[in-house]
């Protein structure tokens, strides 16, 4: 069972989100600001957080903050009043996954929290390991023929996403709104740009390569042409 911490400060509101996660099967947890949450954090196993942004004692800025500092990589989503651009561009760059602005749309959220559940689950993943090949989640690298290739996170994501759905096409918005989230402001070239240095830094891999689908997007498949790992 996923597991989601609302920290939100006003107890109605965080009564009315735990009603809707509840009916959906998930459990839930509640702090009434960052600090409680932190507590809460070191007690429970968390598969995401939803967070406010307005709150005493330590605000959810400074509570996303803390934990990524901490290289806390537990998916979040921010519930809040504050809808202005620079809002939301500030706490991209602390590091949410997704941002909804109050009043939200219930269904919207459930979808949103599926979509982040879906990321999340890539990086549960330990490895991938092909003939020649592992790729490993924990150090963000590719080990082939006993040489270790460090790749940024989000090109690893990328590629760990193809890899773990190999011969199946993903549109580079379905990639884009996967790894990067649906608001973020990253456009859909990025993509592209991701997907050529993969290219270039594997193009000796023996063990697979990504195509390009043209007018549609990517997929991944095996180059003994197998379609299980």
């Amino acid at each position: 069972m996923f597991k989601i911490l609302i920290i939100e400060d006003d107890n109605s509101y965080r009564e009315f989100l735990k009603a809707i996660l509840t009916h959906e099967g998930y459990k839930t947890y509640q702090a009434c600001n960052g600090k409680v949450g932190l507590k809460i954090l070191d007690e429970q196993k968390i598969s995401l957080i939803i967070l406010d942004l307005m709150m005493p004692e330590m605000d959810g800025y400074s509570f996303l903050e803390e934990i990524r500092n901490s290289n806390v990589d537990i998916p979040v989503l921010i519930i809040s009043a504050k809808d202005l651009p620079d809002d939301k561009k500030k706490a991209f760059k602390l590091g949410t996954d997704d941002y909804l602005t109050k009043p939200i749309d219930e269904e919207e959220m459930l979808l949103r929290i599926k979509a982040i559940l879906r990321r999340a689950k890539i990086e549960s993943e330990q490895k991938i390991v092909f003939k020649h090949t592992v790729i490993d989640y924990n150090s963000l690298s590719i080990i082939t023929n006993h040489k270790s290739i460090k790749l940024p996170r989000k090109e690893f994501m990328l590629l760990y996403k193809l890899l773990s759905n190999l011969n199946i096409i993903f549109t580079k918005y379905q990639l884009l709104d996967e790894l990067w989230g649906y608001e973020n402001e990253t456009d859909e070239a990025t993509i592209s740009v991701h997907i050529n240095r993969l290219r270039t830094k594997l193009k000796d891999n023996e063990d697979f390569e990504i195509q390009t689908i043209y007018g549609i997007g990517y997929k991944a498949i095996r180059k003994d042409g197998e379609e299980e790992i």
